[in-house]
């Protein structure tokens, strides 16, 4: 009986998810979350990494686009001579940044909960670009 609750509801949240459109929301940043943006001498290190990377997450699609997204947060954060820090920190994105937690910092963030992976449609993509235009 409880499984069939808990199967009702997600099929519900799912259906919703597809039923109605959803407008995203202005991009936001909160730099490298719940990691700092750089060491205790250069505070900002790494911060242009995860500003980037939060505007691949605001936005959201596909897995592959996540993985993506996840490797050139590591590419990034490598680039700025912090091997060991990147490879904890694309640790942390791989399992922090799932979307099926409904939290600020979740792959497709920009976008009402749930929003889970899947190419975006021609309209949302028109909603990203405009969004980043205004």
């Amino acid at each position: 009986m409880f499984l069939n609750y808990h199967l009702a509801f997600f099929s519900l949240v799912l259906l919703s998810s597809t039923v109605h459109a959803d407008t995203i929301k202005p991009f936001s940043t909160d730099g490298c979350s719940a990691f700092p943006n750089g060491t205790f001498k250069q505070n900002t290190l790494w911060l242009a990494c995860c500003t980037d990377h939060d505007l691949a997450y605001w936005q959201g699609g596909s897995y592959k686009e996540r993985l993506a997204a996840d490797q050139s947060l590591k590419a990034c954060v490598e680039q700025v001579g912090e091997a060991e820090i990147a490879i904890v920190m694309l640790a942390g994105v791989r399992v922090g940044g799932t979307p099926f937690l409904p939290t600020k910092f979740r792959w497709g963030y920009g976008w009402s909960y749930p929003k889970f992976y899947g190419a975006l449609t021609k309209k949302e993509l028109e909603q990203v670009h405009q969004s980043l235009t205004n």
